[in-house]
């Protein structure tokens, strides 16, 4: 007797388009090399460039802003008759040159250049690639097809980040990384070119800033960007605030102010394999639940992991115990938060502005993740009470979070009322 049957093992298996299979591959390939740079480049440009510690802060920071150009550009482009393909082409081409910058870099004015392409190609990616997927799915499949991509994305740097730590320690050659990360661009330009073909789609008629106000005059996905900037700034403050209030302010011992760098590695492997496991399980069973029901019970997982974040630090009993239960729940609530933003974007946008409306999404991430790192780098300069304190802060925003995704859902379900109509 067979112990398992392969039909049982294939249902396993997001059943999507083969595209949507070689998209995510070239994906992880390309997040493979971001990974190699991903924590190196600060220590490569300031112990071996010889630049300051500011002015790698000054360049790194360039990128974020040649990245918001880039995301509205890349949604314009998108739903052009240029398209999603050549866009994420684009992408890949401006982000390889970066990366030759950078590997090149002997000075700073080479290296905000490097930064500034880097962020440019980085933003006309995220729409366009987004639109790609949203093109090759339908909605059913939508959740199982974004949480497979933001797999690949996860995958790809856990494995970049390993790699290039291992290439360092052997060869000490930094600047290889940039190369490396170079040619995994050329990679996914490869991939995209060769084995991608661009579903059609509605080529929007409007001009660059129409669609642009098309989208920002959208009661709906402005009610939905409020929610979002929200969710994205929770996001950050997992790998910003959380590590250094583990670090500083829970009292394990009375010798001991905090857990130590093996303790807090061990937790966020756990949380990153957790999440990595869940990912694809998670987006399925997310099926039968509508987007904001979806976000809605994100929103209850992040104030949950919160509070037991807040309780991990004035509690005098099993630390370790709590702060895995938080860092289990906040994997949940990340999960459960990706396909489902996504795919709502998706259901909001007419199809001829996708590109345009998942942009804004992107943007939403811009904002979120600069406020976040203020926000909690603030909270954890402040006394004990005040960084403990603030963790009990975000749990309780959660309820405006749900509060305006009610509202939101009330509006998307009116609206699917009159268009029966």
């Amino acid at each position: 007797m067979k112990l398992f049957r392969r039909p049982q093992l294939a249902s396993w298996f997001p059943q999507l388009s083969y595209q949507v299979w070689l998209l995510a591959f070239g994906r992880l390939l390309s997040q493979v090399g971001s990974g190699f740079t991903l924590f190196y480049a600060p220590i490569f440009f300031v112990n071996q460039v010889g630049l300051s510690a500011t002015s790698v802060g000054l360049g790194l920071g360039s990128a974020s802003i040649s990245g918001v150009v880039g995301r509205v550009f890349g949604g314009s482009l998108s739903d052009a008759a240029f398209g999603r393909k050549r866009t994420v082409l684009l992408s890949a081409g401006i982000s390889a040159i970066a990366a030759v910058v950078l590997a090149a870099t002997l000075n700073f004015p080479m290296f905000v250049l490097g930064n500034l392409l880097m962020g440019f190609g980085v933003g006309l990616y995220w729409p366009s690639t987004e639109a790609m997927v949203a093109d090759m799915t339908g909605p059913e499949q939508r959740n199982e097809a974004f949480a497979l991509n933001r797999l690949s994305d996860s995958l790809g740097l856990g494995v970049g980040v390993v790699l290039g730590g291992l290439l360092i320690s052997t060869t000490g050659a930094y600047r290889l990384l940039f190369v490396v990360d170079g040619i995994s661009f050329v990679v996914l330009f490869a991939v995209v070119y060769w084995a991608i073909v661009e579903p059609k789609h509605v080529t929007g008629k409007h001009a660059l800033a129409t669609g642009w106000r098309i989208a920002l005059s959208d009661r709906q996905l402005l009610t939905y960007a409020v929610v979002n900037v929200l969710f994205t700034t929770y996001i950050v403050q997992t790998s910003s605030a959380l590590p250094l209030f583990f670090s500083n302010f829970v009292v394990v011992s009375p010798t001991a102010p905090g857990f130590s760098s093996v303790i807090i590695s061990a937790l966020f492997t756990w949380h990153l394999l957790l999440a990595a496991i869940s990912q694809l399980p998670i987006a399925r069973a997310l099926n039968r639940f509508s987007r904001c029901q979806a976000l809605i019970l994100s929103a209850s997982l992040w104030g949950s992991g919160f509070a037991c974040v807040w309780w991990t630090g004035v509690t005098s009993v099993a630390h370790l115990i709590w702060a895995a239960l938080a860092l289990t729940i906040l994997a949940m609530a990340t999960v459960t938060y990706m396909p489902a933003a996504s795919s709502l974007v998706v259901d909001l946008a007419p199809e001829s502005l996708r590109g345009v409306y998942l942009a804004a999404n992107s943007q939403c991430w811009a904002i979120g993740y600069f406020i976040g790192p203020l926000l909690g780098g603030w909270a954890m300069d402040q006394s004990p009470p005040i960084a403990r304190g603030y963790w009990l802060v975000l749990a309780m925003t959660i309820f405006g979070a749900i509060a305006i995704l009610q509202v939101l859902n009330r509006m998307m379900n009116r609206i699917d009322i009159l268009g029966q109509k």
